[in-house]
């Protein structure tokens, strides 16, 4: 039972409360904007989502990036264009946000969902690898789930809260079994997985600029890949599939899954503040890691020694035993103090809306789900803000 609100992030603070995760406008968006509307070029083509296509491609270092009308709009066309058929199988995350799991549905196939690992929270390979060594077989050069019969054809990991998901074991086990590896990196823009950047690791990748991520367009999303070929295909298949635009043949289903022109003039600006929107998170997380390392029952965010995190929601763990009140009584008296917070999304095998859906152990995601909160972390976070939410949390302690 959840006893405070529950506060998706980019929810505008009201007056005198202090926002979880607030956009930060402060560039060229407002030029960028207007040369839109005074140029006439508001919908889904314009230099702006070229632009954007372009920056984007040189930030994860891909040679392709494809702009969406969101990330889950990006999501449903890689899991397409990387060959994801009706009843196929795709092994994700359980601790995630819905929409991966969505798309999966989308596309008409089942997410197999895998557990959390206790350290940074991110997909588990140890679990990962124990359920294709011990629940899947080889048949016909297809790798079959024993238990559903169906073929399993990729894995999705998510990359959670700005953190990477250990990505190397993923890769050698997808290898080892011929899977695509497909991305969600909507969460983890700028962060790096052994120095390189999220979206670079799989074949394919997805972004979502919602105003809750690092940078926004209000919404959009954005597919990463080095892949031409299935680079063309998103393009198409995001523009209504059109052969002919004279003519107005369309050769396939397609989806009006495009980014406007104005969504990517705002994303073209707050692309070019990326870098000091990551130092601003980095100081955020480093002065609540600080300031809770010693406190009992109070488990700060973690980053591994071969992650660059973004700290995009910063995250603790609250143990209810040595803390004296539970996560969700530590929200009720943040909201009380007009403290914007909230826990971390129900766990996709807890979800009745993936009802069917096998699991595989995820007794972790659970726990987790119980103890964690997501504290204010906007790039403008005032100083005193900040000093306000530490204060309050460890006044609470027994």
């Amino acid at each position: 039972m959840i006893n405070g609100p529950i506060i998706e992030p980019g929810t505008p603070a009201s007056k005198g409360s202090i926002a979880l995760c607030e956009p930060e406008i402060r560039g060229n968006e407002w030029k960028y904007i207007k040369d839109c509307l005074d140029t006439g070029w508001v919908s889904s083509v314009g230099s702006y989502v070229d632009r954007m296509e372009k920056a984007m491609a040189s930030h994860t270092e891909t040679k392709f990036a494809v702009a969406a009308a969101n990330g889950s709009a990006a999501l449903h066309i890689a899991l397409l264009v990387a060959g994801i058929k009706p009843d196929d199988e795709v092994l994700i995350s359980t601790l995630t946000f819905i929409a991966p799991a969505n798309a999966i549905r989308y596309a008409g196939a089942w997410p197999v969902f895998i557990d959390a690992e206790p350290e940074y929270w991110q997909m588990d390979p140890d679990k990962l690898k124990d359920f294709l060594e011990k629940e899947c077989s080889r048949q016909n050069g297809r790798l079959v789930n024993k238990t559903t019969r169906r073929v399993i054809k990729a894995i999705l990991p998510v990359h959670i809260l700005g953190h990477p998901v250990d990505m190397d074991p993923i890769l050698e086990l997808a290898k080892q079994f011929g899977l695509v590896v497909i991305e969600d990196a909507s969460e983890g823009l700028g962060a790096k997985y052994k120095n390189k950047p999220l979206g670079s690791l799989g074949e394919i990748a997805c972004f979502s600029f919602n105003g809750n991520k690092i940078i926004t367009t209000g919404g959009g999303g954005m597919i990463a890949t080095n892949n031409q070929v299935w680079a063309k295909k998103a393009k198409y298949l995001t523009t209504q599939a059109k052969d002919d635009p004279l003519e107005f043949v369309h050769g396939e289903i397609g989806y009006n899954y495009r980014l406007t022109n104005i969504a990517a003039a705002m994303g073209v600006a707050q692309l070019e503040l990326l870098d000091e929107f990551i130092a601003a998170k980095r100081r955020i997380a480093a002065t609540y890691s600080e300031a809770f390392r010693d406190l009992s029952g109070i488990q700060p965010m973690p980053e591994a020694e071969w992650a660059f995190s973004t700290f995009w929601l910063y995250t603790i763990l609250v143990d209810e035993q040595k803390y004296g009140i539970s996560s969700r009584k530590l929200l009720q008296k943040l909201d009380e103090a007009n403290i914007q917070a909230r826990p971390l999304w129900q766990p996709m095998h807890r979800s009745p809306a993936m009802a069917g859906c096998q699991s595989y152990f995820c007794d972790m995601a659970d726990r987790l789900n119980q103890m964690a909160l997501c504290l204010p972390c906007s790039v403008g976070i005032r100083e005193d803000q900040q000093n306000k939410v530490i204060e309050i949390i460890k006044s609470l302690t027994k």
